[in-house]
């Protein structure tokens, strides 16, 4: 006890000399016993600094540590006027100044119980982890623990397997009522191994997932390896609790997206219904077609959606970011470079829009192809011709040419359609015009309140060029009213004796048989004989 008290006057002697040379050390020193921080000190003690001071202490707690026969009741505390020391069995652990008491809301004597308590709750508890009892109650809950996952593979397997089976059996029933019914099954076929493929993927991720959780608390059982345990649990906790904290902090910008887009779903509703009034008449602007209303109704859409990202994209999850503002130059300029000619066309259909060159149902010409306007927006126009050929034609190539349309006023005026052929000087004109006109009245599909006219357009080496105008409102049925018209020509002129000389003939007129169907010759008709005129003046007829 004498050496004891001597020793506790040395540091008392120590601590003044220490506090007049270096009073406070504002640096906390703490002493962590497997990797758990007890305390920490503020303050330095004799010829000790706070570092040193807490490295000292740390060694000594850790020596208790190695002591088999360890006992927390041994831990005792002594307090005298200056100093507060505890120790374990007459060994000095630490001693608690009226330094250390300033850096806390406590006196000394509080201070140093409370670091007391701390060693005999921190280190009994490590030995009461450390004993062999508790070894083997770990041991055997690590056991029971793998036990279970192997169960619950097992389980999960079955279930795969019966999922797998239930799968297989409803697949053939369903395509032997395909089969039944006619329908190709080939693809069915194709398309079963890449279901069964993803289910035994999903087995697959939902083993390991038991694993990766199964093994946190292996490692909690043991003290030792808990930190591990934390760990991984951090690896699955911390990306859940960053989501979940960052959707609740992002609900306001949510409700700010939710807001705008709403408006502006109202206000596409609103200018829809407008436009589809125009179109059905309804409501009339002067200078405004109907047909304009749905192109101006997309348009305006189109706009009234972008100027609505403009407006979300700051609220948007990451929109200050580089990274998402690199990508999005990135696209910006890969939609730029490559769409230019989709650009073009686009800016052409909108143009073509409101020229009104033609509309759906037209029958167009756009350079050397005519059909009908089966399909107009912002990218192209499909014709259809007369042989059901289905033609794409960028609008801006429309844009750039001329395109005839035969329909705009068929149905008022009427499209002229117009022939020609060409007839022999031996015909008088009038006679040819009288046959054409006749010839067009008696067509189908020919309008019978305009009446045709005939052009003469050429005085020919050989013969007189007449053209024939009809008029028609079928401008669909081109082809057929042409077929129609010319069949006429023919049998009018056949009719009448009269020879076409289209597109030109040439032939002996003497002793050959005149260039009609036989069965329009004149009744008692006789092919000539050959006509000769000698120097002689004399004719002989064979």
């Amino acid at each position: 006890m004498r050496k004891n008290y001597y020793l506790l006057i040395l540091l008392l002697i120590l601590s003044f000399t220490t506090y007049a040379q270096n009073p406070v050390s504002l640096q906390p020193q703490p002493v962590i016993i497997n990797s758990d921080t007890l305390f920490k000190f503020y303050a330095g003690q004799g010829l000790f600094e706070a570092k040193e001071r807490a490295a000292v202490v740390t060694q000594r707690i850790e020596g208790l540590i190695n002591h088999i026969d360890f006992n927390k009741d041994s831990l005792k505390l002594s307090n005298d006027s200056n100093l507060s020391v505890i120790t374990y069995k007459s060994q000095v652990i630490m001693a608690v100044n009226n330094q250390d008491a300033k850096f806390s809301e406590v006196n000394r004597q509080q201070l140093a119980a409370s670091y007391l308590n701390i060693l005999k709750t921190k280190l009994g508890n490590y030995f009461a982890n450390n004993s062999t009892q508790q070894v083997t109650i770990n041991i055997l809950e690590a056991a029971a623990v793998v036990i279970l996952l192997i169960i619950l593979i097992w389980a999960l397997n079955k279930m795969a397997r019966w999922a797998k089976l239930r799968l297989l059996k409803a697949w053939e029933i369903r395509v032997d009522k395909l089969a039944a019914k006619g329908a190709p099954v080939a693809y069915a076929h194709r398309l079963l191994p890449l279901i069964t493929g993803l289910l035994r993927i999903g087995r697959f991720v939902l083993i390991i997932l038991l694993v990766y959780l199964a093994l946190p608390v292996l490692f909690f059982i043991f003290p030792s390896s808990q930190p591990i345990a934390n760990l991984l649990l951090g690896y699955i906790v911390t990306p859940f609790k960053s989501i979940l904290l960052a959707i609740v902090n992002y609900i306001p910008n949510l409700l700010t997206i939710a807001v705008i887009y709403v408006v502006t779903r109202y206000i596409v509703k609103l200018v829809k219904f407008i436009a589809n009034e125009i179109a059905q008449g309804a409501i009339t602007i002067n200078g405004f077609y109907a047909e304009w209303a749905m192109p101006t109704y997309n348009i305006i859409r189109v706009l009234l959606f972008a100027f609505m990202f403009v407006v979300i994209f700051p609220y948007l999850p990451g929109s200050d970011s580089k990274v998402f503002q690199g990508v999005t130059v990135f696209l910006g300029v890969l939609f730029s470079l490559g769409s230019s000619s989709a650009i073009s066309n686009m800016v052409s259909g909108i143009v073509l829009t409101y020229m009104r060159p033609y509309k759906i149902g037209d029958r167009i010409k756009v350079g050397e192809v005519s059909g009908d306007v089966v399909e107009k927006n912002l990218l192209v126009t499909r014709l259809r011709t007369i042989k059901n050929e289905d033609i794409t034609i960028p609008n801006a190539t429309i844009l750039s040419g001329h395109t005839v349309n035969y329909t705009t006023v068929a149905k008022t005026m009427g499209l002229i359609l117009n022939t020609t052929v060409t007839i022999g000087y031996d015909v008088p004109w009038q006679t040819v015009h009288n046959l054409l006109t006749s010839a067009a009245l008696a067509t189908e599909g020919v309008m019978a309140d305009k009446q045709p006219f005939v052009l003469q357009t050429a005085l020919n080496d050989f013969n007189v060029s007449y053209q024939l105008n009809a008029y028609t409102a079928l401008s669909n049925q081109m082809a057929v009213v042409y077929s129609r018209l010319h069949q006429n020509i023919q049998d009018k002129f056949n009719e009448a004796g009269v020879e076409i000389m289209s597109p030109h003939y040439t032939s002996l007129r003497d002793g050959n048989h005149i260039q009609i169907p036989d069965g329009y010759v004149p009744e008692g008709y006789s092919k000539p004989g050959f006509k000769v005129e000698g120097d002689l003046g004399f004719k002989h007829e064979k």
